[in-house]
């Protein structure tokens, strides 16, 4: 990985060099089936790059990965090379003001999910093929250069093997064996993108009338496994795409710009989803093979929406270097959640929103590594790790923030002239910040320094004084910050009151809203009110902050939290405890009672299932590890009990079922599980579909209930691609000495495995239950990851260094080795030490919840 890197000096002193006027691209992947010979598999690739260079005679390089080069022609002169490629770079020297370079290689297919991709479908021996490069990982498959503002037209062509269809970013068509493509406009290389295989492929048109009298049509598609065809439900996915484009163009102004709209779902995909222009790629477990709940769908339209965002946000208008990749995640991530409300029939993704993906902020922002949301990027090992829940998650609410500064009217404005203005080219934040300073006449950049250029996250805590008559004399807000990131910034915010009526309802009587500035702010409206039993400081989730609860309101919240009546308001209470819960505020036995006593009766279907994560959580590692038992089978029964509780066939029931599941750990929950597989048992309106099988299986695989022939005769009869790594995992999970070993070796000493396997196996092996048996893997751990992180690519680098660090073994041994690690290894890669220090970062918040939660014994 290091002599891939590329440093942003390097990414600027070749922009300032050179302008790139196109490519032609020209790949063979016939080879893609056929027998598997001595070393890597290879396909032809062919590229021709047109560029201009500044200062004629100067010298540059251009970015290739791949095993061997057959021929470089630059400007008409052969190259030697053996002189000037080493594996990842090609020198360019004595440049022409304008040059014409050609390179001829031979590039390897991937096995990781980055590059060109190949993929055999265990069902049925069909090959598939797809493309990833987010960041820079098309150099994996053309000669180009690799940094987002060199953008240029595309043009590819693609020999694929007969009976495949190609698809590409523009529209193509197969002529004399070759599938040919339209050229694109001009894009960064990491957004394009070429998928090929025997998919299934279904089509739709969208239309709509243009203000100019002309009528736009976006022919659709969208494309899967023959395999999951049974599953794909592309109707629904047609849907929200049709509603997410009549959203973008209602508040845009800008046509789409790149033609047709395909969507491509693809196995063994490292990401959710990657937004190239006209050839949308998903991971295909958004196609469904069982029976999943309303926040799955919810979850799959906030994807569908997220990449469409990004035609906008980052295709069109791209960043110029990876500091700013909040110009395009932060904006999609938030466009995601509100276009979601207001165009498709989930209305309620803000709960989930402030309930799901604020807690992802919450924990990068606490962390050593935290950053601001425009970061400091230094290389592209730096940018692959700033996908991160800063740059999306925090960036996204931030930016929610900004809408209730400006004004929702100034801040869509901004973005209409922004397009207008940067169509095909790339910016910095400056270039948004004078828009939106032009929309709203406010102070756009002094906003920015406080919420895009600072790190950490503040606390916000209502203070309550009571008069003699039990009205409220003065409520304040306190906010504090970090000492690490001492910041205290400008908060829009609601301040809600809440008391219990003759009912019981917990119910919102009094609201104001407020900007909170500095450390003490008194919310002058709420003065007379009556005293509050419950006191919301960011009602309706309006900012940025962790929310904190006074000694009134966290005793009502342990008696009444079940009665709160508005989701939203719960789903915020919930968050204030789960953070309270993390920062050794609140013992993790309280929290596990709090669901076991109110989840219960949750409305919200993704609250539900997050408060779930959040408990199985608290109990493996924030419990002192002497309740643990206790907890544990605390859970199980309350899990258990709930299912049969639930009503039949109800989301709720699918929702306990898979609790029960997770929980599960004595003889009731496994014989239950043992029977609601073979039949034996049965739960009224509990379907007990293939995927719902797997999910009992790893349970009883992890607790010595089913061995290797039950689990070979679970994928006999699921004989598929998602049941293979559904077995792959269960294998690993199993309490045997020699299988830890062997999945050790199979994902840390053997580079074997696709991605796909590697984290499956990984997941099975980190089994909660099973610590003693994982403890002499924390030695091995530290001694081995080093060599991973250069040796292998950097995604299965990262899934090795963060799935496979000793968390279980909380302890003081633990922190001091990972502390031993870091002060030897100061001049590894600082992306390698960031995954430590951040994991060191968590376990050392464990301890100190562990901590907090054996002192609860002595109340």
């Amino acid at each position: 990985m290091p002599g891939e890197n590329l440093t942003r000096d390097e990414a600027r002193e070749r922009a300032a060099l050179l302008s790139v006027d196109g490519y032609e691209v020209s790949l063979d992947v016939r080879s893609a089936v056929g027998g598997e010979g001595d070393g890597p598999l290879t396909f032809r690739s062919v590229t021709t790059i047109r560029f201009r260079c500044a200062e004629p005679g100067a010298s540059t390089f251009a970015d290739l990965v791949a095993p061997s080069v057959t021929s470089l022609t630059l400007n008409g002169r052969d190259l030697d090379p053996g002189q000037v490629f080493d594996g990842s770079r090609i020198l360019l020297e004595d440049l022409a003001a304008d040059n014409e370079l050609t390179v001829d290689a031979q590039c390897a297919y991937s096995r990781t999910g980055e590059g060109l991709h190949r993929f055999v479908d265990p069902e049925d021996g069909e090959v598939y093929l797809y493309t990833q490069y987010e960041p820079a990982d098309a150099r994996r498959v053309f000669a180009n250069f690799e940094q987002p503002d060199l953008k240029a037209p595309f043009r590819f062509e693609v020999r694929a093997p007969e009976g495949w269809t190609v698809w590409s970013n523009g529209a193509g068509e197969r002529a004399d064996g070759v599938w040919r493509f339209a050229e694109t406009k001009p894009i960064s290389t990491y957004i394009t993108c070429v998928v090929a295989g025997p998919y299934h492929y279904v089509t739709d048109t969208y239309t709509r009338a243009l203000d100019d009298g002309t009528t736009l049509r976006i022919p659709l598609g969208a494309m899967c496994r023959k395999g999951l065809a049974p599953h794909f439900d592309a109707d629904d996915v047609f849907r929200v795409t049709k509603q997410g484009l009549d959203f973008f163009h209602d508040h845009f102004d800008y046509p789409y710009p790149f033609g047709k709209y395909d969507q491509a779902f693809v196995p063994e995909y490292n990401l959710g989803a990657m937004e190239n222009p006209g050839l949308v790629t998903f991971r295909e477990e958004y196609i469904f093979r069982g029976k999943v709940t309303r926040a799955s769908y919810e979850g799959r339209a906030t994807v569908i929406l997220h990449e469409m965002a990004h035609m906008w946000f980052g295709d069109l208008v791209t960043m110029e270097w990876w500091d700013d990749l909040w110009l395009k995640e932060s904006f999609a991530d938030f466009m995601g959640t509100f276009s979601l409300v207001g165009a498709t029939r989930f209305t309620d993704g803000w709960i989930t929103f402030a309930n799901r993906r604020k807690a992802w902020a919450y924990r990068a922002d606490q962390l050593p590594s935290t950053h601001p949301i425009t970061a400091d990027i230094r290389d592209l090992q730096d940018a692959k790790l700033n996908f991160d829940g800063i740059t999306y998650a925090k960036g996204a609410s931030v930016l929610k923030q900004l809408v209730a500064y400006v004004g929702q009217d100034a801040f869509l404005e901004g973005a209409r002239r922004y397009f207008k203005r940067h169509a095909y080219g790339n910016t910095r934040l400056g270039d948004l910040l004078s828009v939106l300073e032009e929309t709203s006449g406010r102070d756009v950049r002094a906003w920015a320094r406080s919420w895009l250029q600072t790190a950490g996250v503040n606390s916000l805590t209502p203070q309550v004084l009571l008069d003699a008559e039990g009205r409220v004399e003065e409520l304040a807000v306190v906010q504090e910050a970090p000492e690490s990131h001492p910041e205290l910034r400008p908060h829009r915010v609601a301040v809600g009151l809440y008391r219990r009526g003759d009912t019981g309802a917990l119910e919102r009587y009094a609201r104001a809203e407020a900007d909170v500035e500095g450390p003490r702010t008194v919310v002058a409206e709420l003065a007379g009110a009556e005293a509050p039993e419950l006191v919301l400081v960011n009602d309706d989730d309006l900012t940025y902050c962790k929310t904190r609860l006074d000694a009134t309101s966290l005793e009502t919240l342990r008696a009444a939290l079940g009665g709160l009546t508005d989701p939203l308001a719960r789903a915020l209470c919930w968050s204030a405890l789960w953070n309270m819960t993390r920062d050794a505020l609140l013992p993790a036995r309280d929290f596990v009672d709090l669901v076991l006593r109110f989840a219960g009766r949750e409305s919200d279907i993704g609250v539900l299932q997050m408060l779930h994560a959040w408990a199985d959580s608290a109990l493996v590692h924030y419990a002192a590890p002497e309740w643990r038992g206790t907890g544990g089978r605390l859970l199980a029964e309350g899990a258990l009990r709930e299912l049969r509780a639930a009503a039949p066939g109800s989301e709720q029931q699918l929702a306990w079922a898979r609790f029960v599941a997770a929980t599960a750990s004595g003889e009731a929950e496994l014989r239950l599980l043992r029977g609601l597989l073979d039949g034996t048992e049965r739960i009224d309106g509990l379907e007990v579909d293939q995927e719902l099988r797997w999910a009992f299986l790893e349970p009883l695989a992890a607790h010595g209930a089913a061995d290797e022939a039950v689990l070979a005769a679970e994928l006999a009869r699921d004989d598929t691609a998602s049941g293979k790594r559904h077995q792959v995992r269960c294998l690993a999970a199993r309490p045997s000495a020699a299988v830890k070993a062997q999945a050790w070796a199979q994902v840390v000493e053997s580079d074997a495995l696709s991605n796909a396997l590697v984290g499956a196996t990984i997941a099975g092996f980190a089994q909660p239950s099973q610590r003693e048996l994982l403890a002499p893997y924390a030695q091995k751990y530290f001694a081995a990851i080093e060599r991973v992180w250069n040796e292998r690519s950097i995604q299965i680098g990262m899934d090795v260094v963060q799935g496979l660090f000793p968390s279980l073994q909380a302890s003081r041994e633990t922190l001091d080795a990972t502390d031993a690690w870091l002060s030897a290894h100061e001049q590894a890669a600082p992306a390698l030490r960031r995954l430590v220090l951040e994991a060191r970062d968590d376990l050392a918040r464990a301890l100190r919840a562990q901590a907090c939660d054996a002192a609860a014994r002595s109340r």
